[in-house]
Formats: C-alpha cells, structure tokens, sequence
C-alpha cells in the first residue's frame, strides 16, 4: 500500500471521515455533534496500515472541516487528544 493510494473523505452523514485504500476501508475518525463543537470520540486504523500518517489525515480531515463550518473542535480519543495537544498552534484556532 502506498499513502498515494489513500483517499480520505468526509462522510458528513455518518459524522466521520474514512479513509479507502481502492475501495477497502482502512481507517475512520468520528466525532459527535455537539450544538457549538465537534467531539472527536474514536480514530482508527487498520494494524496492516497503522503507523503511515493514516490517522493524522483523518483527524485533520475533520478538523479542516469544522473549521469551514466554523465550529470547535473537542480532542476527546487519546490519539486525537495528543495530535492536537502536540501541535497547539497548528489548531489553535479550532480549539
């Protein structure tokens, strides 16, 4: 597999962003729709393809898209907990 094969998309109807190797999902990140944020609740990826910058994509995915709908993001999945907590200037105006 190669990160050039992965599309990300958003899926705004199931609150989520998947990521597809061809058409094989390899990975997901939902949040929760809260009346002025987004929880991220769960990212993840599959173990044959964890480690790759599969679940960054994902999170940023959803992160790109509140702020276009001009909402706050709430880190609650560790793993998007510490992608946002490492970077606080990088997303800090969705925080």
């Amino acid at each position: 597999m190669s990160l050039n094969n992965i599309k990300i998309e958003f899926e705004e109807e199931n609150n989520s962003s998947v990521a597809y190797d061809g058409g094989v999902m390899v990975g997901e990140c939902h949040f929760a729709r809260l009346k002025d944020n987004w929880v991220i609740v769960h990212t993840g990826v599959s173990k044959e393809d964890g480690g790759q910058g599969i679940g960054k994509r994902l999170v940023e995915e959803v992160i790109n898209q509140a702020a276009i709908e001009n909402v706050k993001i709430v880190p609650s999945c560790p793993f998007a907990k510490k992608l946002v907590l490492n970077n606080p200037e990088k997303y800090v105006n969705v925080l």
